[in-house]
Parts: C-alpha cells; sequence; structure tokens
C-alpha cells in the first residue's frame, strides 16, 4: 500500500472516530450560553498557526486554509461533528455563510469583480499594451520599472484593496517587460498598500483608526492619528527598504532566487501560474495610452467621491469628516461601477472595442478574480473561527497584564503583540480596534501614548503585510498575478527585517521619547542592516537594460 493510500486510510478512520464520538458524546448546550473549552486560550491561535504552517510547507493554500477552518470548528465544538459542520458554514459570528452575506465583504468581492472586468476592458481595447510600449521608451531600466511601480503605489493611498489591484494593472506590463518576477512585483504592491494607507491622512484606514479611539476618551482621534506617523517606523523602513534594496541590487531570501530567474527571462519561478491563462495574448492595436490613463484616472477620482459622499460630504459634512466617517466598501463599488459605465462609453465612442468584445469582458474579468475570491472567502471563515474562539481575548488579557510591569518598553511590546494578532487573524483593523482602548487605559494622554498607539498601528500593519490570510496580501497576489503562496513566502523576510529594526526602535522610543531622534536612529539601522544583508548575499548581476 503507498503512502497516499495509507494516508487516506487514517483520514478516513480519524472521520469515524469523530462521527463515532459525536454521537457517543452529543453537545448539550441546555440554557447556559456555550463556551468551547479552548476559548481565549493559546489553542484559539491554532487554527492560523495550522493554516498558515500548512500553506507554506506544501505550497497550497486552498487545502491549508481550509484544514485551518476545520481546525477552528473542532476546537470551538469540543470535537462534536454535528456542532463543527454547523460552526464552519452557519454560524453567525464565523460561519462561511455568514461571511459570505455580509453586505462589506459582498461590497469587497462585488468591488474586485468590477475592477476584474475593468482590467480585462483595457487589455481588450489595447489600453494596456499601449501603455507597456510607452512605459518601455520612458522606462528603460529594471530599476526604474521597480521604482515606478513605488511611486504609483504611494501615490494611490486612499485605500489597500484599490492599491492593490490598480497598481498591478498599470505597471504589471512595464514590469514584465523589464524582467521583474512576479514576485517582486506582488511585494512592491504589497508593501505600498497598508503601510502607504496608515501614514495617509487622507485614507480609509485614517478613519477605521480614528473610530477606534474610544468616544469617552476625551481624545481626538484623528488629531492623534497624524501624531502617530512619524513613529511609525514600520511603514516608514518599508519604504526606506524598497528604495534602498532596488537602487543596490539587494534580493535575499527565496526572493532572491524569484529575481535572479527573472533577469533570465522566467518572470514566475515555479510552475505554479495561477493567472497566466488570464493574460493578453492578441492586442489591439488601436489602443492607446489614453486608454488605460483615463479609466485609471476616473477610477481614482469616482472612488474618492463615493467614499466621501458614503461619509455625508454631499450634506454637508466637512472632507476630512466625511472620509473619516466613510464606508469603504460602499464607496469603491460605488466609484468602480461609475467607471465601468464610462469606460463603456468612452471605448463605444473611440471604437476600439465592439459591443459583443465588451459583453465578454464580464465573464472574463470575473473569471480572473475566481482565485482570489476563494482565498478571500476561506480567509474571512479562517479569521471568524479564530474569532469565535476569543484570540482577540486571550491577546488583549497578555497586554493588559504586562503593561503595569514595563510602561517603558510597552511600545515594543505592543508592536509584537499587534504583529502577532494581526499574522494569525489576517485583520490589522480588528487589532488596532482591540489594542487601541488598552494603551489608552494605561497612557490616557502624553507622548507616550502617541508612541504606543503607534507601535500598535505599525504591529499591525507588519502582521497584515506577512499574514497569507490577510485580504491585502491576497490581493497584492491577485494584483501581481502571482502564486499566493509564491508572494508570501519570498516577501516575509523582508517583512521580518523591517520588523525587527522596528522592535528596536520602539524600546527606544519608549525610553528616548522623541520623534526626531528616534527617526534618525531607525533609518541609520534601517540603512546599515541592508548593507550588511547586500555584503553577505551579493548583489543582483547587472541587468543589460541597466547598463544602457
Amino acid at each position: 500500500m503507498n503512502k497516499k493510500k495509507i494516508f487516506m486510510v487514517v483520514l478516513l478512520m480519524a472521520v469515524l472516530a469523530l462521527i463515532i464520538y459525536s454521537i457517543a458524546v452529543p453537545v448539550n448546550t441546555g440554557d447556559t450560553e456555550y463556551t468551547s473549552a479552548a476559548y481565549s486560550t493559546v489553542f484559539a491561535l491554532l487554527p492560523p498557526v495550522v493554516a498558515i504552517g500548512l500553506a507554506l510547507i506544501t505550497k497550497e493554500v486552498y487545502s491549508s486554509l481550509f484544514a485551518g477552518i476545520i481546525t477552528g470548528a473542532l476546537l470551538y465544538s469540543n470535537f462534536n461533528a454535528e456542532l463543527m459542520m454547523n460552526t464552519m458554514l452557519f454560524n453567525e459570528d464565523g460561519g462561511m455563510v455568514y461571511k459570505l452575506s455580509d453586505s462589506w465583504n459582498v461590497g469587497i468581492l462585488l468591488f474586485l469583480v468590477l475592477l476584474g472586468i475593468l482590467v480585462a476592458l483595457m487589455n481588450r481595447a489595447g489600453g494596456s499594451a499601449a501603455f507597456g510600449t510607452w512605459a518601455s521608451k520612458h522606462i528603460k531600466t529594471r530599476i526604474g520599472a521597480q521604482l515606478a511601480t513605488m511611486a504609483l503605489g504611494v501615490l494611490i493611498f486612499v485605500d489597500d484593496y484599490f492599491n492593490c489591484l490598480t497598481v498591478g494593472s498599470v505597471m504589471r506590463p512595464v514590469t514584465d517587460s523589464h524582467r521583474v518576477s512576479r514576485a517582486k512585483l506582488s511585494y512592491i504592491i504589497d508593501a505600498t498598500a497598508a503601510p502607504v494607507c496608515i501614514i495617509a491622512p487622507i485614507s480609509s484606514w485614517a478613519a477605521a483608526v480614528t473610530s477606534s479611539v474610544p468616544e469617552d476618551s476625551g481624545i481626538n482621534g484623528f488629531t492623534t492619528f497624524l501624531r502617530t506617523i512619524p513613529y511609525n517606523f514600520y511603514a516608514l523602513l518599508t519604504l526606506i527598504m524598497i528604495i534602498f534594496v532596488t537602487l543596490k541590487r539587494i534580493d535575499y531570501g527565496p526572493m532572491r532566487k524569484h529575481e535572479l530567474n527573472a533577469i533570465r527571462g522566467d518572470i514566475y519561478t515555479t510552475p505554479d501560474r495561477p493567472y497566466k491563462d488570464n493574460e493578453q495574448t492578441v492586442f489591439n492595436h488601436k489602443g492607446k495610452v489614453i486608454d488605460l490613463v483615463l479609466p485609471v484616472i476616473v477610477l481614482i477620482a469616482s472612488c474618492i467621491a463615493g467614499m466621501v459622499y458614503t461619509g455625508g460630504f454631499f450634506e454637508g459634512e466637512d472632507f476630512i469628516t466625511a472620509f473619516a466617517a466613510s464606508d469603504a466598501s460602499v464607496g469603491l463599488v460605488l466609484g468602480s461601477f461609475f467607471t465601468l459605465i464610462f469606460t463603456f462609453f468612452f471605448y463605444m465612442l473611440r471604437e476600439v472595442i465592439s459591443f459583443a468584445e465588451f459583453m465578454s469582458c464580464i465573464p472574463e474579468g470575473f473569471k480572473a478574480m475566481i482565485s482570489p475570491i476563494l482565498i478571500l472567502a476561506m480567509a474571512w471563515t479562517l479569521s471568524g473561527m479564530t474569532n469565535l474562539l476569543g484570540a482577540d481575548v486571550f491577546v488583549a488579557g497578555l497586554v493588559a497584564g504586562s503593561a503595569s510591569a514595563l510602561k517603558a518598553l510597552l511600545p515594543a511590546i505592543i508592536f509584537a503583540v499587534g504583529l502577532g494578532l494581526a499574522f494569525a487573524t489576517g485583520t490589522s483593523w480588528g487589532t488596532f480596534s482591540i489594542l487601541i482602548p488598552i494603551v489608552i487605559n494605561v497612557f490616557p494622554n502624553g507622548e507616550m501614548m502617541v508612541i504606543s498607539i503607534a507601535a500598535c498601528l505599525a504591529g499591525a500593519v507588519c502582521g497584515d503585510h506577512c499574514s497569507p490570510i490577510s485580504d491585502t496580501t491576497i490581493m497584492a497576489s491577485a494584483g501581481g498575478q502571482c502564486s499566493h503562496v509564491n508572494h508570501v513566502a519570498t516577501q516575509i523576510p523582508y517583512s521580518l527585517t523591517v520588523a525587527a529594526v522596528s522592535f528596536v526602535s520602539f524600546i527606544l522610543a519608549g525610553f528616548i521619547q522623541n520623534v526626531f531622534i528616534v527617526l534618525a536612529i531607525a533609518s541609520v539601522m534601517m540603512l546599515t542592516v541592508l548593507f550588511v544583508i547586500g555584503k553577505v548575499t551579493g548583489y543582483e548581476p547587472v541587468d543589460k537594460t541597466d547598463s544602457e
């Protein structure tokens, strides 16, 4: 009997044992509130650990996420099969059916589909090909292609979802022509999504942070957010890192293999190429740069308008207040839908595609987004299982217990805890909404409050950046059209490098409490670490396009 058959037999026996156990020991909830034995214990973190560990080991994301979901449902149900199935599918706080019926989540999925349709239209109309041709004349090197991708990512700071898909759609033809690996493209997209949004005063993230400050604290949430920006070492150092590794041609870890292969002509490296069939092979030669640029500009403007509309801007609220109160999910759907209508009339008037071609792009764009939609649905469910097990309560208890004894080190502790919680749950917004009230209870005002909140935001973004089950990580894979597992495996060493320097910086900040001094020290440390890494690992060979 081969290993595969042995595995199947063992799995079947485990399922039968679970069914027998469920029949013999049924769950009796009675009239009391049901509680899992794993609630608010270290086992609450087991489901994401299982999912992430399996994904990195097996290189297969769907089965890994499903295994994590089953683990969480089993723990929540105290290993009762009937309750496990009901929890996994129908629990109102974490089941897959309810996650997929949540209006916010459905809005994000619809936004994904609309963006997929727009990308398909730009390809069919020849806009993407025309932009790639134009860019190849003006962006002549691999270094230039990477820096241009970063610059566009910084400019599109409104929302991380919007950032990931837009930057990927615009810059993918450019980076492909300069032989930048899809893994590196996805890393740059991801590193200029959440890390940029968390230091942008006008973004959906600023609104989320502002709303996380308790109303009865007497603290102005938006003003406090502005004060945290120079202390957000992870976000700022990530941008420094992108520039330095690009200019000095430093790559390490799995990314180095991907980049060296890309220079030789293979931008994928691995056989796993889930988006290859979606790439445009026949271009419309009538297309011009305006066929890509104008829809993107309209998309940016209409998404911003849609977001402030949901916040009451057209009902008399000022722009900042409206943005802070906006509903990003609704605003992005409104903006992308308006852009789709505009693009239809624009392309029809320009006669770059026919009506039949336009309509054929609708299912084509939907099919292109099936992979990220599946991953998102399972990631949301896994996050729901983790929350049902009280992972947030467990982590909050750890932080509250250590706060009084280690006040000077609290920023560094908050950063590490925020990183771990966001990595495990895949949500940075949920992470800082839990930790910010704890920070304010310990430091009601003053510079230490600002530093600690900044540490909370930095840790949440770092964990979100690393996590395979994070929405933004999934979107970055989709935007760069890179295998999700490849994207995660290649960017984690980069993220952890910045995280290590940020952790030390928050230790210094707890004692020095001067943003200018600490930020200068942090920047020097970051550059020194990268310089040493470059000396140890070596530099990429100079590509012939870089020497022209």
